[in-house]
């Protein structure tokens, strides 16, 4: 029996797209253990889902940066941040409650700022 190119090509894909899963399951947990080396005082578990939401394909999230793949501070400062504001605060009420971005970011920083400065603690 031949193969025809059509189904070499199918199975080559369907091998790429399992490899690829497994590259982003690696580095997203690589992500998330940087996270808890940054932060040994964040609450069990929340890294992974912070990881997960950063690292999410074809979001343009931070997670995807190059610098969030050389597991850069910065950017994971960046994705924590982002995590702490949107879960942590009021921030996504307030949006939705007509205030602006900047408005809303004001308001809920030095909450951020605190929580932030407390998941730093071992």
């Amino acid at each position: 029996m031949q193969i025809s190119d059509a189904d070499v090509r199918q199975r080559r894909c369907e091998r790429d797209a399992i490899r690829r899963a497994d590259l982003d399951l690696d580095f997203v947990q690589r992500f998330a253990k940087a996270i808890t080396q940054l932060y040994p005082g964040i609450p069990s578990s929340r890294e992974m889902s912070i990881a997960e939401h950063a690292c999410r394909k074809y979001t343009g999230r931070i997670g995807r940066t190059a610098a969030a793949k050389e597991l850069a501070k910065e950017a994971i400062n960046l994705a924590v941040i982002a995590h702490i504001r949107h879960v942590e605060t009021e921030y996504d009420d307030l949006i939705l409650s007509g205030f602006d971005r900047i408005s809303a970011r004001t308001k809920v920083d030095d909450q951020i700022q605190e929580i932030f400065e407390q998941w730093k603690q071992v």
